[in-house]
């Protein structure tokens, strides 16, 4: 065989084994979190209206919010197929995101997460409960109806979440 034969031979066979070759689904990076205000909060408790509903708000420099994260991820997996929904919402500021998505990346969680816009946290905290100061962990137990049926300010328990969830999530609760 002639050396171009050789050649238009070896570019046949590159080519069959280039399309023969299992195609590898691109993904992009992690979509970081929606931003979200207080107008956005109200409309997202009301967006749930009917389930149950924990929202949790944490951020990456809260040692108690670290140590809280993966048992409120084992809690939504727990309590979801009984209709519970978990939502998270980062209070870091924009200078922090390299570090939320370190964060979100490392504990891989099965809730939807927010940030909140940038910007003073008063006004927004102010708008999600009246009398929180913005510390945190901070989270908020809503039953079916959308209205507040509870909250937590710390790093709380395992059995005690699980108390107030068995309560929103029973027949007959709102």
């Amino acid at each position: 065989m002639s050396l171009r034969g050789r050649l238009v031979l070896f570019c046949f066979l590159a080519a069959a084994a280039a399309t023969a070759m299992p195609k590898t689904q691109k993904t992009g990076a992690p979509r970081d979190p929606e931003i979200i205000d207080a107008q956005g909060y109200q409309k997202l408790i009301q967006e749930y209206r009917g389930k149950p509903l924990l929202v949790t708000f944490w951020a990456t420099w809260c040692e108690p919010c670290r140590d809280e994260y993966p048992m409120l991820n084992e809690l939504a997996k727990q309590y979801s197929p009984q209709g519970l929904k978990v939502i998270g919402v980062s209070m870091d500021d924009d200078g922090d995101l390299i570090l939320m998505r370190r964060f979100l990346s490392r504990y891989k969680p099965v809730f939807r997460n927010y940030r909140k816009k940038a910007g003073e946290a008063a006004p927004f905290t102010q708008a999600v409960f009246p009398a929180w100061n913005g510390s945190l962990p901070a989270t908020f137990f809503y039953d079916k109806d959308g209205r507040l049926a509870g909250h937590r300010f710390g790093e709380g328990p395992r059995d005690a979440y699980e108390a107030t969830i068995r309560t929103l999530l029973a027949p007959g609760t709102k």
